[in-house]
């Protein structure tokens, strides 16, 4: 099982909607490549995930808790890429 955390702000930008869509996509490709995958979103300006993760540049990706991208939306292709990387 991984798990992949969507960091951004809420109510969500274009680019942390976008994130959280090719997050999408790439999660429903693992699946059928036998990859179980859960997404959470986490807001970037609460407490939580300030002191857990420390990103300050939205949006970000969070794979089994550690973060892998910030600042920038990654495609679907990369974000496959990270999980299979972080397995």
């Amino acid at each position: 099982m991984v798990v992949i955390e969507v960091i951004g702000v809420e109510p969500p930008c274009k680019r942390c909607t976008a994130t959280y869509k090719n997050t999408e996509e790439a999660a429903s490709k693992l699946k059928s490549e036998g990859i179980e995958v859960t997404i959470n979103k986490l807001n970037i300006s609460s407490k939580e995930t300030i002191s857990k993760y420390g990103v300050i540049l939205s949006p970000a990706l969070a794979v089994n808790g550690k973060v892998r991208v910030a600042g920038r939306i990654p495609s679907p292709e990369e974000i496959v890429k990270i999980v299979k990387e972080s397995q």
